[in-house]
């Protein structure tokens, strides 16, 4: 069974800076695309930066230039470092790993979710 755990989650200050990390279990292969999403107090549920297995990125306007990611493809890691930190970023951080797993003709969609990590920043 494919487990997804975040770490690194906290209470930093209006412009501190944390660094989020996500390490898989029970999976036999790279996963396609792996990436962060967060859900804010009273919020849906919002892509943050997503990662492919060849190393392209895409990021939420919101987090443009201060947000990178990155993954250790072999492990099935990925990580989040978050810069310049701003109160609107305060969510529960998830990890997810998605894709399509084929074989001969078959093929299955993969979608995993870690547990969440609480980041809280504060004015």
């Amino acid at each position: 069974q494919v487990q997804l755990v975040e770490s690194g989650g906290g209470s930093v200050q209006d412009g501190g800076s944390l660094k989020l990390s996500c390490v898989s279990s029970g999976s036999t292969i790279s996963f396609n695309t792996m990436g962060w999403y967060r859900q804010g107090p009273g919020k849906e549920r919002e892509m943050v930066a997503r990662i492919d297995a060849g190393g392209m990125t895409n990021y939420a306007d919101s987090v443009k230039g201060r947000f990178t990611i990155s993954r250790h493809s072999s492990a099935n890691t990925v990580y989040l470092e978050m810069d310049g930190l701003k109160p609107e970023d305060t969510a529960v951080y998830y990890c997810n790993a998605a894709g399509l797993l084929t074989w001969g003709k078959s093929a299955r969609r993969y979608d995993y979710w870690g547990q969440g990590t609480q980041v809280t920043v504060s004015s």
